[in-house]
């Protein structure tokens, strides 16, 4: 599983141009997954972007979990994070996991999101067409593999 976590001051995903998800700060996350992925990935990411310290305190360190300044999360499924470009010009998207898989995997990382950490969690619509704005802070912008 392969997440890009990017700190934001506010972030919106709109598929057929009605506004599906929108969050104030936090994170947006483009979520990836691989055929390997188990749900001891999902758990192990979703520990680590629900922890992660990227937000300053008072003395101006990144210091803070997105948790410690009740940020929101917009999460974006993104099987192209998969694309393996070693070859050609057109990437090769067969690390990626089946839809039925994904889908599963994706829900599951959100619900961990949402409910073992308490945390707002927004989305877009798993497979369609969609168009995500936000505002990188910092930039902040990382990646967590579960391998």
């Amino acid at each position: 599983m392969r997440v890009v976590v990017q700190r934001s001051l506010e972030a919106k995903v709109t598929v057929n141009d009605k506004i599906q998800g929108e969050i104030d700060h936090g994170f947006v996350l483009l979520v990836g997954i691989t055929h390997e992925d188990k749900e001891e990935d999902v758990k192990y990411v979703a520990n680590k972007v629900a922890n992660l310290r990227l937000f300053e305190d008072d003395d101006e360190k990144i210091n803070l979990s997105v948790k410690d300044v009740s940020g929101q999360i917009l999460s974006i499924s993104q099987f192209t994070l998969y694309g393996d470009c070693s070859k050609g010009r057109r990437p090769n998207f067969m690390a990626a996991a089946k839809p039925e898989q994904a889908e599963k995997l994706y829900q599951e990382f959100n619900r961990i999101l949402r409910t073992d950490h308490q945390l707002i969690v927004e989305t877009g619509i798993f497979g369609e067409m969609m168009n995500v704005s936000f505002t990188n802070h910092g930039p902040v912008t990382l990646i967590v593999d579960s391998k």
